[in-house]
């Protein structure tokens, strides 16, 4: 019984991985494909606003990544070693989505309230 749990966590946390990738990949073709038809009308879409919609594409991916790493370390037996690699993975990939987040907005998490352009609410 214990073994299918642990098997039920893993493929559950296989697939919550693949969800992240996927939310990465078709994110970026998205962004991708709205901007290659942009190029064709009038609107042109300007290289920042592909920019944006890369960077949530992968923030949103690698939130979920996130929580699949920590899903899937319920099912290890748990060892210093595994937890400083899981720890090691959150740190990195917190560093990567809080440095996204910068690039996207354009300011700090803590100055939400100010304008991008004009530092001014």
């Amino acid at each position: 019984m214990e073994d299918k749990v642990k098997e039920f966590i893993e493929i559950t946390a296989m697939g919550i991985e693949v969800v992240g990738i996927l939310v990465m990949i078709i994110g970026t073709f998205l962004a991708l494909g709205r901007y290659a038809f942009k190029l064709q009308g009038k609107n042109i879409r300007s290289f920042q606003q592909i920019r944006e919609e890369l960077g949530r594409a992968i923030l949103l991916g690698l939130e979920i990544l996130i929580a699949a790493d920590i899903i899937a370390t319920v099912v290890y037996d748990v060892q210093m070693e595994q937890i400083l690699k899981l720890g090691l993975i959150i740190l990195i990939r917190t560093f990567l989505s809080f440095t996204l987040e910068v690039e996207i907005e354009g300011k700090w998490p803590w100055n939400q309230g100010k304008s991008r352009t004009t530092g001014q609410k």
